[in-house]
């Protein structure tokens, strides 16, 4: 089981920033995921073909599971 913390953020040319990271903790509660989002737009510190990031859009967790099917 494998497991992504998908982070979306406002572009400053308006598009869609998207940050995935990956085994996050199963800890982390929505108020956590927000609060460092914010500290990453207030930082500055990300730039992408969309220009900064601006401003926190949205998150989730993506949970994908694989299984190995025996071929007879």
């Amino acid at each position: 089981m494998a497991k992504t913390l998908e982070l979306t953020f406002n572009g400053e040319d308006g598009g869609n920033v998207k940050i995935s990271v990956r085994n996050p903790k199963d800890s982390l509660t929505p108020t956590e995921i927000k609060t460092a989002m914010e500290q990453m737009v207030q930082a500055n510190i990300f730039t992408s073909s969309e220009g900064d990031i601006v401003g926190v859009k949205s998150a989730r967790m993506i949970d994908r599971t694989t299984a190995d099917i025996e071929l007879v």
